[in-house]
């Protein structure tokens, strides 16, 4: 394989058995990551995936690319010392609604803070699928679980709230079995710094169809799809999002014959911090869920500041391993014995 090859999806494909639940959602994902790759012109010898634990930390093993199954939570630190390293590698993190938002929460916060240049794709389903259907950071109040058999009490976090409180500058949504996914991907691929896309994942299994009410088919139209430079519409374009000015909140409008600049629709704006925070926290039932490039508003990436840094600081120097090895207190030890 060389430059000139054009690669495919089969590419990115490795020769190990998936092995994740019959229906799982992570299958698609997987497909989506694998199609989108070839389409951004990636290079399986220039890519690296880094993952924690939990079911969609398995995802290294069946991309064609180097990667590093990790241990919980630490998935960003492997990524950051990676990118170090090696600034030129298109990186890529993997984790789940409790690898990232739980044990691995600080981690979390920081690779975001510093914006490291890098994919982050948070896989939620709202439970703990590896460990048996436990409760998850992002489970709804009254889940029923094996940790919280009454039903959990915890209010949630919001995965996307949690990245723009923590500094992130891309901030994205997408459906695991959406045909959009791979558009979120190379959008995230695209931006210069820390991405953080959090993907709505079904756990056939332990928490199956909790995302229905805007993910199945006859549900679609309680999707906000946003798009730069676009009215915010949704339900065919009969309803949009636009701000009530009074309460400093969003609001539902309807929309009549297609006129909504008249129902003062908002067009989205992704450079927006404050209304990227509405957008994220719109409660559903009374809004549509979110979707797509929510918030993107680059600045420089956490490793070109440490090369440039590291730059000046050896400018004018000669490399002398031995003088910095000798720099300080040293000793030299002779062969004349010490006689007391």
């Amino acid at each position: 394989m060389n430059e000139m090859t054009k690669l495919t999806a089969k590419d990115f494909a490795t020769d190990q058995e998936v092995r994740w639940c019959p229906g799982c959602g992570d299958y698609a994902v997987l497909k989506a990551v694998q199609r989108t790759l070839p389409e951004i012109g990636v290079r399986p010898e220039n890519t690296v995936f880094v993952s924690g634990i939990g079911c969609s930390s398995r995802f290294p093993y069946y991309m064609e690319t180097y990667g590093f199954h990790t241990i919980h939570g630490r998935a960003p630190t492997f990524a950051t010392g990676i990118k170090l390293a090696n600034p030129d590698l298109s990186v890529w993190i993997i984790t789940g609604d409790g690898d990232a938002l739980s044990i691995g929460g600080n981690h979390t916060m920081h690779v975001l803070r510093r914006n490291l240049d890098t994919q982050i794709l948070l896989f939620n389903n709202e439970i703990y699928g590896l460990t048996k259907g436990q409760y998850s950071p992002t489970s709804r109040v009254g889940t029923r679980s094996p940790s919280t058999p009454f039903g959990s009490v915890d209010r949630p976090a919001s995965p996307c709230a949690f990245a723009l409180g923590s500094g992130a500058r891309f901030i994205a949504r997408g459906i695991d079995v959406h045909k959009n996914l791979p558009d979120v991907l190379k959008a995230a691929h695209a931006h210069k710094g820390a991405a953080f896309v959090e993907i709505y994942q079904n756990c056939i299994v332990y928490n199956d169809d909790v995302f229905a009410p805007f993910t199945a088919k006859e549900n679609a139209g309680n999707q906000l799809w946003l798009k730069a430079g676009e009215p915010m519409l949704f339900q065919g374009g009969t309803r949009g999002i636009a701000l009530d000015r009074a309460a400093l909140a969003l609001k539902v409008v309807d929309v009549v014959d297609g006129d909504w600049q008249s129902a003062g629709v908002l067009v989205h704006d992704p450079r927006n911090r404050s209304v990227a925070h509405m957008l994220v926290e719109m409660p559903f039932g009374a809004f549509p869920t979110a979707l797509g490039v929510i918030y993107e508003d680059p600045a420089p990436t956490f490793e070109s500041a440490v090369v440039e840094q590291n730059a000046a600081a050896a400018k004018g120097k000669t490399p002398d391993l031995q003088a910095l090895v000798s720099k300080g207190q040293s000793w030299e030890v002779t062969k004349e014995p010490h006689v007391i």
